[in-house]
């Protein structure tokens, strides 16, 4: 069972003018037999306090994922990837190329999205977009994947070539 950090990143969900379904549906979508959300987070678009956050639930409370969403556009105040870069110790840019390479089959505009990817220590954190429909059509994309790289990350297993 791997536990999982959830944080919505939005000054108008933040400040109660915007209810946050994107977060739920991330709790939805997750099959409760593989992922126990232990911490969810709403926070405001603010560079310190996301990555303060990311630092908390991967360091603190010892999250094996972190799932943001929300943060990822063109918008000034847009600066999730940012807050996630700031606190990574390796990349893994191969899933969020992967989110948009698949999204961009459904929308021109996914290639807008800045979301990135990180391991922090033994903490894998991804960058969702902030709509609930990219978010679910995102997420089940990598579940399968994401699994079995967590099984890598954590060294509950060895093998990442198929026979």
């Amino acid at each position: 069972m791997f536990k999982v950090g959830i944080i919505t990143a939005s000054d108008k969900g933040y400040g109660g003018e915007r209810e946050d379904l994107s977060g739920k549906k991330i709790m939805d979508l997750l099959p409760k037999d593989k992922y126990a959300v232990i911490d969810y987070k709403l926070l405001p678009d603010e560079e310190e306090l996301l990555s303060n956050e990311m630092i908390n639930m991967s360091d603190e409370l010892g999250c094996d994922l972190v799932l943001t969403t929300g943060g990822t556009g063109f918008s000034k105040r847009d600066i999730t990837p940012e807050a996630t870069l700031k606190i990574a110790t390796r990349n893994a840019s191969g899933i969020a190329e992967a989110i948009r390479m698949y999204s961009i089959q459904i929308t021109k505009r996914a290639m807008l999205s800045r979301g990135v990817s990180v391991i922090r220590n033994n903490t894998l954190i991804i960058n969702l977009p902030g709509s609930v429909k990219a978010v679910e059509e995102s997420l089940t994309y990598i579940l399968d994947t994401l699994f079995h790289g967590l099984e890598i990350l954590l060294g509950q297993t060895t093998e990442c070539g198929r026979q």
